[in-house]
């Protein structure tokens, strides 16, 4: 395969500002054509329950199904997927459980009050959701990664009940996955997925409970069926594309941030890889380390068209200058391949993870580092966090007037309320003022 091209852009250019909004441009995970097929798969699934969760099962992953009985997987089918697992794949899965089940552990909220002086008590009480739904795409692909990512969080946080869909395209069943379901605590699992699994979730069936959030990645269809539901039930995020932002100073070894930028690249030929450096050699360097590379990848093609699209090598003034691009493009993920990544940090303001360090590769927090790989995309890191506990807890505010407490306030109410020409609101109050 001939050489790919890479934008190469300077931010002291003119029109940098414009050359990077081009390239951060995305379109919305959605069009007509799929609204209309997922709107008529969510208005049958809700109409009809679990036999349209069949048909449209049937249909589009070729099985042949005749009760949801044979679409739901047992806990014994879990735990023996677990224990039949090769020793090193079960080893790697248990000690990237425990990582992220301690990391998560030190996120729970704890509910909280306190006293003022006339005897009034304010606080919150915090508490876990009853039901939340985790969607792990199926078939060839293999996700235990994204199970023990979603799962782990709702348990931790006390969640009642967690049910998972995954579908199994001719009945293809990953058993890693199922493994990972077992270890991170899923309390049932059906071989479902598409919108159908969506709107199962969403609204429950005969069969598949109704649930108060739904997690989890897809594609555009699972997307564009998880944004229709949303108010119906909750959601974690509609993902765009993966993305990597990488600053370097120049002194990491080339081929490294070259498979730092494929590590993204390989996802999807939508995935963007951009490298910001101040060293105008090291960026040459790091396009001759993925000229030389690139031909050894598996997934040659998709990076190839990923790179050609999406990415840019960018050559900033200094590494001020790169946390400022940085904070313009929030990345999902960041990787400060620097010699002082902690004097850069606390200039950076937006981004999803942060992987300090040159021995920091992103692919370790996707697996095994212990945060959550579920993390904003598109920009959205600039008002957004990655999924946790707290994506699975409430909060509830608690409000206990004493007597004296309700008659001040009651007078401050009174006034505010007759301000809104909200008279019930004013006189509610004024029953509590003290003679």
């Amino acid at each position: 395969m001939a050489n790919v091209e890479i934008l190469r852009l300077d931010n002291s250019q003119a029109d940098f500002s414009e050359q990077l909004d081009k390239l951060l441009a995305w379109e919305s995970v959605s069009n007509d054509q799929v609204n209309g097929i997922v709107n008529d798969i969510l208005a049958r699934v809700k109409r009809e329950g679990d036999s349209a969760v069949i048909e449209f099962t049937n249909r589009f992953d070729r099985l042949n199904a005749g009760a949801m009985s044979e679409l739901e997987l047992t806990q014994e089918d879990l735990q023996q997927a677990l224990d039949t697992l090769p020793d090193d794949q079960r080893h790697a899965l248990t000690v990237a459980a425990e990582r992220v089940r301690d990391y998560h552990e030190r996120q729970k909220g704890e509910s909280w009050q306190y006293a003022e002086a006339d005897g009034t008590v304010l606080g919150q009480k915090i508490t876990p959701m009853d039901k939340a739904g985790l969607y792990v795409p199926g078939g060839k692909a293999s996700y235990p990664s994204s199970v023990l990512m979603n799962a782990i969080p709702a348990k931790v946080a006390g969640v009642g009940e967690l049910i998972m869909v995954v579908p199994t395209p001719d009945g293809e069943v990953n058993q890693l996955v199922m493994a990972a379901a077992a270890l991170a605590g899923v309390d049932r699992a059906f071989t479902i997925g598409g919108a159908q699994a969506v709107a199962a979730l969403a609204y429950g069936t005969e069969t598949v409970p109704k649930v108060d959030k739904i997690v989890g990645p897809g594609n555009i269809f699972v997307a564009t069926a998880k944004r229709a539901v949303f108010g119906a039930v909750g959601i974690d995020m509609i993902a765009g594309p993966s993305e990597i932002l990488v600053i370097c100073d120049g002194q990491t070894d080339p081929d490294w941030i070259a498979m730092d930028l494929f590590s993204q690249a390989e996802h999807d030929e939508d995935a963007q890889s951009i490298l910001l450096s101040p060293d105008a050699d090291f960026l040459d360097r790091v396009e001759q380390s993925i000229q030389k590379l690139l031909p050894t990848m598996e997934r040659e093609e998709i990076i190839t068209k990923s790179l050609a699209d999406r990415a840019a090598l960018i050559k900033v003034a200094d590494l001020n200058d790169a946390a400022e691009v940085c904070n313009r493009i929030a990345p999902e993920h960041l990787e400060l391949s620097i010699e002082d990544p902690e004097a850069l940090l606390p200039q950076i303001r937006h981004a999803g993870a942060i992987f300090m360090g040159r021995y920091t590769a992103e692919a370790l927090g996707d697996y095994c580092a212990g945060p959550n790989h579920v993390l904003p995309t598109s920009g959205t890191a600039r008002f957004s966090s990655p999924l946790g506990v707290y994506d699975f807890q409430k909060r509830s505010s608690l409000i206990n007037f004493s007597h004296q407490g309700a008659s001040d306030m009651g007078k401050i109410a009174s006034v505010l309320a007759r301000g809104e020409s909200l008279t019930a609101h004013a006189r509610s109050a004024e029953y509590r003022i003290k003679d």
